[in-house]
């Protein structure tokens, strides 16, 4: 290496290092791609104080939903990369979208990913009216009633959605697809009864299943819930190897100096660690875990091809 070569790598270099010395330079901008409530939005308010604290400036949480988290992707794809306005990003929207939409106004590549903040099980759930008081019941009954029980789901390519027709598939069942725009919508149909069959995060549906107004046959992680304490696992339940989780992560503008994505993976650690962080996340029906940048990377790679595939095979496009 020559000594203008040299001298280029260290200029270079110490440019990094400052940029990330200045950093925060102003308030940072968690773009959430759902309305307030739920596992995502949940996720990013565990986090947004502790992180503000970590860093020394502060952070707002910007819920910006619409257009399957479409609208928020390409916000935070487009914005200066800075590491001021990060994207929430959400495991359905990020792995699902690339093979659910035929043009999408974002790409994978356009942002680069900093920490996995949080994980969340699903939970089996149906109307009461249901005659099944088991898993191994309820397969029975919509083996015996192919295509005559509704599924609701948040909205076409979302996790219920695309989670429901995998355990279709696993379970050679035939259900009718109602797709709804958001939980809300969803959760009040089923609690009607209009609709029969909900699979979703807990968050959403906790206190309902705590009041009977909804029932739980299994949780599809391989522990169970801390909050569903009574609801067996899948494996547990009768179906073993069938597993469904969502993650939330924090991702950031492709070309964002490196140090800033070091720094803000690190703050997300530290808070994540916390003894009262881990305590509010079991109360609000989420599990903190942290994967760095590459782990996160690895992590959207496989679920890419996993997810993609389920909805190739099951002819899943957008609306």
């Amino acid at each position: 290496m020559n000594r203008r070569t040299l001298l280029s790598c260290l200029l270079a270099l110490a440019g990094t290092a400052a940029s990330a010395q200045g950093f925060p330079s102003k308030p940072i901008t968690f773009v959430v791609p759902n309305p307030p409530g739920g596992v995502v939005d949940t996720s990013a308010r565990l986090v947004s104080d502790g992180v503000a604290k970590a860093l020394g400036g502060s952070v707002i949480v910007e819920n910006k939903g619409g257009a399957s988290g479409n609208i928020a992707y390409s916000q935070v794809a487009r914005a200066p990369k800075d590491g001021h306005t990060l994207l929430i990003s959400y495991s359905a929207y990020h792995v699902g979208n690339p093979s659910m939409f035929a043009k999408l106004p974002w790409d994978q590549k356009d942002l680069v990913p900093v920490a996995l903040i949080a994980a969340a099980t699903n939970v089996i759930t149906t109307h009461p009216s249901v005659p099944a008081r088991n898993l191994n019941e309820l397969l029975a009954y919509l083996r015996g009633n192919a295509g005559k029980v509704n599924f609701a789901s948040q909205g076409v390519g979302s996790l219920s959605h695309v989670g429901t027709a995998l355990f279709e598939q696993t379970t050679k069942t035939e259900m009718t697809h109602v797709p709804y725009k958001g939980s809300g919508a969803a959760i009040a149909d089923v609690l009607a009864g209009q609709v029969q069959f909900f699979m979703t995060t807990p968050p959403s549906v906790l206190g309902h299943i705590q009041q009977g107004k909804l029932r739980p046959y299994a949780v599809t992680s391989k522990t169970r819930h801390p909050m569903l304490p009574d609801v067996p696992t899948t494996a547990e339940a009768g179906l073993p190897g069938f597993e469904l989780e969502a993650w939330v992560g924090l991702f950031a503008p492709a070309g964002t100096p490196a140090p800033v994505i070091a720094q803000l993976s690190e703050a997300v650690k530290k808070v994540l660690e916390a003894p009262e962080t881990k305590q509010r996340a079991a109360l609000q029906g989420v599990e903190p875990r942290y994967l760095d940048p590459k782990g996160l990377g690895d992590l959207v790679t496989r679920e890419t091809e996993y997810w993609g595939q389920i909805i190739k095979s099951r002819n899943i496009t957008a609306e």
